[in-house]
């Protein structure tokens, strides 16, 4: 899970994709890249870090250049902490080419093994994302005409890619001197929006994971880009679309709507603060079947997530609703960071619990979803520690009890808190009194209230579905194994500066 931006403008685009990635920095914080193009060269930076930290005055000034693509990272199952695999990536055969991409694949490796016997194309890192870029790279080759490219053929080249690659991907490139490559998988597992801003120079578009970084940055939403659809724009800003997939059925991420996403966000036609809202109501209708009303006193959202789906439940079931626990806000968002350590240090760092909401009360505690347990265990003790007499807890989400392939790092069961408990067994886990999940059905439905054209999501984590149809014990065994092996990280101190020339690497400056 990572965001990715794309301008294609009529002046210099650096620091526009620069503020696109500070407005989806929520979906991804331990690397930020952006990659320009300026004539027939490419522009390169990217390091650890967040947005703002990562870029300096004197690496923006190295992005010149009307087009550019930008992306935050959040490392998945099976990546290392190099730099190295942070994004964009870049080739500079067939036409030069640099790559964002949102996802995951779960044929990669085979992939891998057929670009390198097949193809004749060397993969330098153990990211998936690299694997994707020389597959794109490929069919490009492949469907070109001699040495020119039209959109006819980067259709084709597209077409071809859905048939060789499984998985979730969401993607934006660069060609050089030709335009700006939008496209995602059959099933739209990942988002992907298209924007547009009319100037005095002409049109400018914006392809985007979510509409917040479009509307935040002055443009206007225009649509979703469709599962299986590639939209070309090129230099001159005009768009050409069309549907590259043979069966391409809109089955979006339903953690995207739970977790993910910015809640002033819209996804495939769900406003994501009205699905959440909607979420707590349904699941205010499961804590009156579960927990007599008379026993709580007050419900409390744990931020920043749950709030609207903790404000719809104490509304629903006329309770008094409140807000305990201060954020500070200076701390990243504690379930995407690497390490279970790391996650429960930063809860007490996250969270600030004010006594005088808790002191002697009976405390329903609502969180947007429970994974590994951690913070939810954090956020019973500090609730008993300010003095609550009863902790509470509804999850807006149902239990997580199966490995995500698509691009959350879910990778094995055994970090799942709720795999082979029952929730009373996980209540007694995290300290609560009483644990009430959402159910699956309802959590559908919630979302299908505000888009009755979403007939099936890729829920995986709830219920063990893996839609694209090649994930068995096999894969996951082999996945879980990966997760155990040490990796070697060639991470570097700075970040990696690249000034590209068309068809060639002219080298890095650090």
């Amino acid at each position: 899970m990572c965001g990715i931006v794309g301008i294609v403008g009529r002046s210099p685009v650096n620091q526009l994709v620069y503020d696109s990635l500070l407005l989806l920095q929520h979906r991804g914080q331990d690397a930020a890249g952006i990659a320009t193009a300026n004539g027939n060269n490419f522009n390169m930076f990217k390091a650890h870090g967040l947005v703002r930290d990562v870029f300096r005055t004197r690496n923006m000034r190295a992005l010149p250049g009307n087009t550019g693509i930008g992306q935050v990272r959040y490392p998945t199952a099976g990546s290392s902490d190099s730099l190295e695999e942070a994004q964009p990536f870049y080739v500079n055969a067939p036409f030069g080419i640099t790559f964002a991409h949102n996802g995951n694949l779960t044929n990669w490796l085979e992939l891998r093994e057929s670009l390198f016997k097949v193809d004749r194309r060397h993969i330098n890192t153990n990211s998936d994302s690299e694997v994707l870029l020389n597959v794109l790279a490929h069919e490009l080759q492949t469907a070109a005409e001699g040495v020119s490219l039209d959109t006819v053929a980067i259709f084709r080249a597209v077409s071809a890619l859905h048939k060789r690659v499984k998985g979730a991907y969401a993607v934006i490139a660069q060609i050089a001197g030709y335009g700006m490559l939008a496209f995602r998988d059959p099933f739209g597992i990942r988002p992907l929006c298209l924007g547009h801003l009319e100037t005095e120079a002409g049109p400018e578009w914006m392809v985007a994971s979510e509409s917040v970084a479009m509307e935040g940055s002055g443009f206007n939403f225009v649509r979703d880009i469709e599962p299986g659809e590639a939209v070309f724009i090129d230099l001159d800003g005009k768009v050409t679309s069309q549907q590259c997939a043979d069966n391409p059925v809109l089955t979006p991420c339903i953690f995207e709507y739970v977790y993910f996403a910015r809640p002033d966000s819209t996804i495939d036609g769900v406003n994501v603060y009205n699905a959440r809202l909607k979420m707590g109501e349904y699941l205010a209708n499961k804590v009156a079947r579960q927990i007599r009303l008379s026993d709580i006193d007050i419900v409390m959202p744990i931020p920043d997530s749950s709030r609207p789906a903790a404000m719809e439940l104490a509304s629903h079931l006329k309770l008094e609703y409140r807000e305990g626990f201060i954020k500070n806000r200076y701390v990243g968002r504690t379930f995407i960071m690497p390490g279970q350590a790391v996650r429960k240090k930063s809860v007490r760092q996250k969270l600030n619990a004010m006594s005088v909401e808790f002191k002697g009360k009976n405390i329903l505690l609502v969180d947007d979803s429970i994974v590994r347990g951690t913070t939810s265990r954090e956020i019973v003790d500090m609730a008993r520690a300010a003095g609550a007499k009863k902790v509470y807890f509804a999850s807006a989400a149902p239990a997580v009890r199966y490995p995500n392939v698509y691009g959350i790092d879910m990778p094995t069961q055994d970090d799942l808190i709720a795999t082979g408990r029952t929730p009373e067994e996980v209540a007694r886990e995290i300290g609560a009194d009483a644990l009430v999940y959402q159910d699956l059905d309802d959590l559908k439905q919630a979302i299908k209230d505000l888009n009755p054209n979403i007939t099936q999501f890729e829920a995986s984590c709830f219920d063990g579905n893996y839609i694209t149809g090649d994930i068995d014990e096999a894969y996951l065994k082999r996945l879980s194994d990966s997760r155990k092996k040490p990796v070697v990280s060639a991470e570097q101190a700075g970040g990696l500066q690249f000034n590209l020339g068309y068809g060639a690497n002219n080298g890095s400056n650090y």
